[in-house]
């Protein structure tokens, strides 16, 4: 069991008012219109980017063919006029009269990606949006090379060390770039989480590296081992995690900042099989992925407290592996939730919503004033939304709320709606409720519903389905590269920041 969690390499992040002598690339930003490319910001760093320096980029950028397209990178020598720079490299950030907060996070990224291997960035992009831009060449340049060859890297594969953004005056922008390192290092330890492959992350393990983030951050833990879960009564827990040599946890880690109470709750599924109803073996491999709603919530309640957020944030977090074994639960299986509630477990793919109702009913034994559980828990999710979009349901009015957030963040969440006729799809004939409908309409949906059953009437409640969003299968882009993307880490903490402040 290793003693903390292997960590990511990100950039080191500085505000500054000059180029520094020894810098190896300026990364300017570039918008796009009919009349060609041009330099944005474009009334500030006067010092840096002169008129007859801005001229001279702007010639030698059309000459290579640049467009200002959104994400588009070209990079071309220094002109005579920036001695402190070796090169200059243009990103795209598309039109201008559609460039928000967003688009300069995902350019951000782009360079700071491109840049492996640069020891010293300077950026103009600060200038647009400081807090987009430092998040944005952070999580670009995120790498995870704790299983690669313990051979040293070679240059070009380290990510950026050092990159240092551009401010009009001394104390401009310091709160600001703070908070987007946090941020930024938060999303890293999620991604870390989800990034360590199902050998080196087990339940016990999961847990015990998250009770010493959370003790090295002074925040209080609790932890139950399979002994102390079969005590009390966490049935769902139980009965996914029996099937395998290693046994579940339950841990609850909490910062208390305030009055106002929020319980978040995440799926720790560290590795998915599918249990006896077993997945077919084509990219199995991805289910490592599985407990990315617990990473999430892990990494925010971590957030809060080293943000000092006036609001009191549990975060209750159930993790089991689902495997299939002489052991493991089967079909026609029926268990007790912790609470009391019956399942008829009728697929044991279908194993995330039986942990999560465990740990919601936990969670509101402390009284919330809000809920918020985040699961990879659905591939209907995709099925209906792709693979960047997660599913918002809930209460309507919090429902509404988390989505326009998650939107509003650039994390694109989008409200889901209950249907109450598919409600009557889980009842049981010998349970209180099947952990599956007989059919496959609207699956992302009648999960939710499951989890409806275990919510309080009147509390404010967000699902948060992240099944596609938490995890990048396919090419990097943005500031998003393959594997664990630490969604819907932004919005849980914007969420947050936004109660506290009512």
């Amino acid at each position: 069991m290793t003693a903390v969690a292997d960590r990511s390499l990100g950039p080191e992040l500085a505000r500054t008012e000059t180029i520094t002598a020894d810098t190896d690339v300026l990364v300017i930003g570039l918008t796009s219109s009919e009349n060609g490319p041009a330099i944005v910001p474009a009334d500030l760093f006067s010092d840096v980017l002169t008129a007859e320096v801005r001229a001279e980029l702007l010639d030698a950028l059309g000459a290579v063919g640049a467009k200002g397209k959104p994400e588009e990178l070209t990079r071309v020598p220094a002109p005579s006029g920036l001695a402190e720079v070796t090169s200059v490299l243009a990103v795209g950030l598309g039109a201008a009269d559609k460039l928000d907060a967003e688009q300069v996070r995902r350019s951000a990224g782009v360079a700071g990606r491109a840049l492996s291997g640069t020891e010293l960035v300077a950026t103009t992009l600060s200038g647009i949006d400081l807090s987009a831009a430092a998040e944005g060449f952070y999580l670009g340049a995120y790498t995870f090379p704790t299983f690669k060859s313990k051979s040293a890297p070679k240059p070009d594969e380290r990510p950026v060390v050092r990159v240092e953004l551009l401010v009009p005056e001394p104390e401009f922008g310091t709160l600001e770039l703070l908070r987007a390192q946090l941020v930024a290092e938060a999303i890293a330890t999620a991604r870390d989480f989800v990034n360590t492959p199902p050998s080196a992350l087990y339940p016990a393990e999961f847990a015990e590296r998250a009770r010493l983030l959370a003790e090295a951050a002074g925040l209080e833990v609790e932890v139950l081992d399979e002994n102390a879960l079969a005590a009390a009564g966490y049935g769902g827990i139980v009965g996914v995690g029996q099937g395998s040599s290693r046994p579940p946890r339950l841990i609850r880690i909490s910062y208390v900042g305030g009055p106002k109470k929020i319980a978040l709750v995440g799926k720790g599924i560290t590795f998915d099989t599918g249990g006896i109803s077993i997945k077919p073996a084509a990219n199995m491999e991805n289910m490592t992925s599985d407990m990315a709603g617990a990473a999430a919530v892990i990494a925010t309640v971590l957030l809060a407290a080293r943000l000092g957020l006036p609001v009191t944030v549990t975060a209750t977090v159930p993790m089991a592996e689902n495997m299939p074994s002489a052991t493991a639960q089967r079909p026609g299986d029926v268990l007790t939730q912790y609470g009391g509630t019956t399942v008829e477990v009728i697929n044991t793919d279908a194993e995330g919503r039986l942990i999560l109702a465990d740990a919601i009913v936990r969670a509101v034994e402390d009284e919330p004033d809000y809920l918020i559980d985040v699961a990879t828990l659905t591939g209907a999710q995709m099925v209906a939304l792709g693979t960047r979009t997660p599913g918002v349901m809930g209460t309507d009015e919090f429902r509404d709320r988390v989505a326009a957030i998650s939107r509003s963040v650039g994390e694109n969440g989008w409200a889901m709606p209950l249907p109450a006729e598919l409600r009557a799809d889980l009842n049981s004939k010998v349970a209180d409720l099947a952990n599956v409908a007989p059919h496959r309409w609207g699956g992302m949906l009648s999960a939710a519903l499951f989890l409806k059953d275990f919510v309080p009437e009147g509390l404010q409640w967000a699902h948060l389905d992240v099944a596609g969003p938490a995890y990048n299968t396919g090419g990097p882009f943005g500031y998003i590269g393959k594997g664990g993307t630490g969604v819907p880490v932004r919005t849980l903490i914007t969420v947050i920041e936004e109660i506290g402040a009512e």
